[in-house]
């Protein structure tokens, strides 16, 4: 149910997915072919939905993930069925997504500060990049940054490029190393059991023709965006509603995920951060206080600062700024 409030739409949203991320039992080939041992004991997660949720119909072809990690990598593994795979881009740093794509996100200490993209396509053409913050809070993205010494690789079941047969779909193997990801993850990396990243996985679709023999996309038409946990908005750049990658040093399949107890004073803060948003362009000043917002949270607290606000909770130690970057108090 969504509530509104004064000039807000207050939004409850669920508790974003969750992934118990087993510690690898035995060597990974990167070869994008997933038949190594040790991906047979990790689980796959739900299949990918739209991006704004069950507001929209599910996706026409399915895609799943499998994570694991050991002292070294990260591993990502993921399955897209696709009667056609076709790319057109080969060079690193692409604008990937204008071709079909999977995509990773990944926030190491869920802040919504600092995080990193990561995208491929059929190629096995990549871009990588981190955003200091988020697009509605001025970027910037880095295409700069680099996870140096990642290992990927792309296997197609069928043909590429080919609009005479039908393909089964490409899956993607990826391996990154801790060393790149743990320069801005303020937190130890490779992480310890029981820690939790924030992560989501994202697939670019685009509706095709196949004209003199090659695939084209058909002109004004969107592409669709299925995702492991949905975003609520057609927005991959809501680090708030990502899911989360438990790590585990338990045997594969024998440990829990563990809800964040935090999530209903994120989402609280979130709310206000939007609201403030809002406010704001239509006032051109920050609100006072939640009153003026319409907002009845008992347990947060507004105050300005010289920089525009904060908002927190007493009840966590949670605190949010004007730019959406969360951190504890």
């Amino acid at each position: 149910m969504i509530e509104t409030i004064g000039l807000y739409v207050f939004d409850p949203y669920p508790h974003p997915n969750g992934y118990v991320c087993y510690r690898a039992e035995s060597p990974i080939v990167i070869d994008g072919q997933l038949n190594d041992p040790a991906w047979k004991h990790a689980p796959w997660s739900n299949d990918f939905v739209d991006i704004e949720g069950d507001r929209r119909p599910k996706p026409r072809f399915r895609t799943r993930v499998k994570i694991l990690w050991d002292s070294k990598h990260l591993y990502i593994a993921a399955e897209l069925q696709e009667p056609h795979v076709w790319a057109t881009l080969k060079k690193h740093d692409s604008v990937i997504f204008h071709d079909n794509d999977f995509e990773v996100f990944i926030d190491p200490d869920g802040d919504n500060h600092q995080y990193y993209e990561y995208e491929i396509n059929a190629f096995a053409t990549d871009w990588d990049l981190r955003l200091v913050k988020p697009y509605r809070d001025g970027g910037p993205a880095l295409n700069e940054w680099e996870i140096t010494g990642i290992k990927k690789a792309v296997h197609v079941n069928g043909t590429i490029n080919n609009p005479k047969d039908t393909d089964k779909g490409w899956t993607v193997e990826i391996a990154m190393p801790w060393k790149p990801l743990a320069e801005f993850a303020n937190r130890p990396a490779p992480p310890k059991h029981g820690d939790q990243w924030r992560i989501n996985f994202s697939r670019v679709e685009w509706i095709v023709d196949i004209i003199d023999g090659k695939y084209r996309k058909v002109q004004g038409r969107p592409e669709d965006n299925w995702v492991w946990s949905p975003q609520g908005a057609i927005d991959m750049h809501r680090p708030e509603r990502w899911g989360y990658l438990q790590f585990s040093e338990k045997p594969p399949g024998t440990d829990a995920f563990q809800k964040d107890k935090t999530h209903n004073d994120r989402v609280a803060l979130m709310n206000v951060y939007y609201a403030q948003k809002a406010f704001f362009q239509q006032r051109d000043r920050w609100a006072d206080s939640l009153a003026e917002l319409g907002l009845d949270l008992a347990e947060i607290t507004l105050r300005k600062t010289e920089q525009g606000w904060t908002a927190a909770s007493a009840r966590s130690g949670l605190a949010i700024s004007q730019d959406s970057r969360l951190f504890s108090q």
